[in-house]
């Protein structure tokens, strides 16, 4: 394993029982999105067609790309994000999540990202992922990290069987800050002596929560923030071409795992007609 003096990525970090770090998790601890690699696994283990993948991702990137999601359309999509569990139980998805993080996410955890998480663990500090992925795949990857845990979208879940919808919204954007904020009152944490990692502006509710912020892989506009804040930036591609690539790609593989959801979601409300 390597570690965290070989990447450079020293951190100045102490013992403090009330300060945890909190990282997100798509192109900041893993290169690309999570909930891609979820629907490609699944796909492999024929959960819906390629037919239904198309039709349902065309639409939910016509949703992102006109900034379409607002109203019924933010309800549908939350509807629908989870619904390609229903009917199965909770065990059985985290034996999925745990094969497909195994095949296809293990490769891809940025080494830097990882290496500066350690560095809190050794400092005693817990460490925990926060993701729009559904919590069991964040609870994976945390574990098969060596992480404290993970905050994530949760789903319904009805005598350890999941219903298809959402006990309660996406875990994003101000969802991630009010997450950090009840963990704090649970734990007794303070959150002036904790740090957020995102490479994504949609994070800055988590960013601004925590005492310190720091833009890891940035997009852009979370790139141009930092620089006004004084904010550390870490970035662990490779080229100027990663940079600039980094925003479509984790927006079209949202709206492709987001399509899929919504198409097996379909196809079990049309065999129950």
């Amino acid at each position: 394993m390597t570690s965290a003096s070989e990447l450079d990525v020293a951190l100045t970090v102490g013992e403090d029982p009330s300060a945890a770090a909190f990282f997100d998790v798509d192109n900041t601890m893993m290169q690309g999105a999570s909930i891609y690699y979820l629907a490609r696994g699944l796909a492999a283990r024929k959960y819906f067609t390629t037919g239904d993948l198309v039709r349902f991702g065309l639409q939910q990137l016509r949703f992102r790309v006109v900034a379409a999601e607002h109203g019924g359309h933010v309800a549908g999509a939350q509807e629908t994000a989870l619904a390609f569990v229903a009917d199965r139980s909770v065990a059985d998805l985290r034996k999925i999540c745990e094969e497909i993080f195994d095949e296809l996410m293990a490769e891809r955890i940025w080494a830097g990202t990882h290496a500066m998480a350690r560095l809190h663990l050794e400092a005693g500090q817990r460490v925990w992922l926060v993701t729009a992925a559904p919590v069991e795949l964040g609870d994976v990857i945390a574990q098969r990290l060596g992480l404290t845990g993970a905050i994530g979208t949760v789903a319904e879940v009805r005598d350890g069987i999941y219903t298809g919808r959402l006990a309660g919204g996406l875990m994003h954007g101000p969802a991630k800050a009010e997450a950090l904020r009840a963990l704090a009152t649970d734990l007794g944490l303070d959150l002036a002596r904790c740090s957020a990692y995102s490479d994504s502006i949609n994070d800055l509710p988590m960013l601004t929560t925590v005492g310190r912020a720091v833009a890891v892989n940035p997009d852009s506009a979370l790139r141009r923030t930092a620089r006004e804040r004084g904010w550390e930036i870490r970035d662990f591609r490779t080229g100027r071409k990663a940079a600039k690539i980094a925003i479509p790609t984790a927006a079209a593989a949202g709206a492709l795992a987001t399509g899929v959801m919504a198409a097996v979601a379909l196809r079990r409300h049309l065999r129950r007609r």
